[in-house]
């Protein structure tokens, strides 16, 4: 009786210490993708980076907008930069159930935005106007909006009390401040770049093989290139003028990715990735393999594997990375062919030292609202059991 009263007792503590060490997380990228409906305003909360912004906060309101809206949006070909301004109006800076949008004290109340806290917002038209109007609709629309709501409340998408809230909006919400015209980075020579930090070799090809405009033609929407240095480089030479001319062209785009990706991003990626130089066809896929190695974000080409080493820039639409081998992809060599991978290594700091802090909307959490146990919790846990059972 007494090991059976015992055995019970750790089992209740056991029990007790799993819901201690547990802690509440939210994701908007994954609980956005359960909603197609969704998926342009998803994509660009990642590309303005709100999503991580999003997901480090401890209580947010997200208004988010379907495809259609979206679209209306886009059509006006703002940059991303005053996209995210426009995006961040869309986000508040308290958490607002369903109920509570219905409840609110005296039918209207005013909200601070992300645009307000990121500055950008003249005075105050960072904040949101939220009221409930006849016939029980709650209407948003800016502080000073002569009575005018641009956008309704539909439903309520998820909430994880009193952390994350996602409702639908009929529009998005107008503000001539937050469509601002914002200025972009200086334009950059990504040449001059890669050639003053380490990776002259690599420019070179480039420029004699004519296809720099290709890479500077698309910087603007969005541009990531993986940089060999140059001592690795020169060591491939040889294997890249056994090459046909169109092979070499295809290598050159393979090191480039038609969209940008922060580190943070890359890192979370762990999965294929279409490169430049993939074309129609089953047998022309050109793309590689990103895989999180602890603090290394490795990129495998099936021939090869390479390590980012170090960061040129990373400022969007663009981001430079330095890399230890030439990516080689397996439509141009087999596997056999590669010999030692180690030949093309050089030694280079680790990508710690250029992390440039992002934290990606699919870092942040596993599963929306999650409840996540440390592996010290559960050591812990196990340990005070077993000793209860003998007591």
């Amino acid at each position: 009786m007494q090991h059976s009263s015992s055995f019970s007792l750790s089992l209740f503590y056991l029990l007790f210490l799993s819901t201690t060490t547990t802690s509440y997380a939210h994701n908007i990228t994954q609980i956005l993708a359960k909603h197609r409906e969704f998926s342009t305003f998803n994509r660009y909360l990642t590309l303005t980076h709100l999503a991580s912004e999003i997901n480090r906060r401890q209580t947010i309101t997200v208004c988010a907008v379907d495809n259609a809206a979206m679209d209306d949006l886009l059509d006006k070909h703002l940059s991303i930069y005053t996209l995210k301004n426009v995006l961040s109006l869309h986000v508040f800076a308290d958490y607002f159930s369903s109920k509570k949008l219905h409840k609110i004290t005296n039918g209207t109340t005013l909200t601070a935005t992300l645009f307000q806290a990121t500055g950008e917002a003249p005075g105050t038209t960072g904040y949101i106007n939220i009221t409930n109007t006849k016939g029980k609709k709650v209407g948003f629309t800016t502080e000073d909006n002569n009575g005018h709501f641009s956008a309704s409340f539909v439903k309520s998408v998820q909430e994880i009390p009193y952390n994350i809230s996602v409702i639908q909006i009929s529009n998005i919400i107008q503000s001539s401040e937050a469509e601002a015209p914002v200025s972009a980075p200086s334009e950059i020579d990504i040449i001059d770049l890669m050639t003053n930090k380490g990776c002259k070799e690599f420019a070179k090809l480039l420029e004699n093989s004519k296809i720099t405009k290709t890479f500077t033609d698309i910087m603007e929407n969005g541009l990531t290139v993986f940089c060999p240095i140059d001592k690795v480089v020169n060591s491939f030479l040889p294997k890249y003028k056994n090459l046909t001319k169109n092979g070499q062209t295809s290598l050159l785009l393979y090191h480039g990715i038609p969209d940008y990706h922060s580190l943070g991003m890359l890192r979370s990626k762990n999965g294929f990735i279409n490169t430049m130089a993939t074309t129609k066809g089953k047998n022309n896929k050109y793309d590689f393999s990103v895989k999180n190695d602890g603090d290394n974000v490795k990129l495998d080409t099936n021939i090869v594997t390479a390590k980012i080493t170090g960061t040129l820039l990373d400022e969007e639409p663009l981001a430079v990375y330095k890399i230890d081998k030439v990516l080689q992809p397996s439509e141009l060599f087999k596997a056999q062919s590669i010999i030692n991978n180690s030949e093309d290594t050089a030694p280079e700091p680790s990508s710690g030292g250029d992390d440039d802090g992002d934290v990606p909307a699919d870092a942040t959490a596993d599963k929306n609202g999650a409840m996540i146990m440390s592996a010290n919790g559960w050591l812990m846990t196990f340990i005070l059991s077993i000793g209860l059972v003998f007591v």
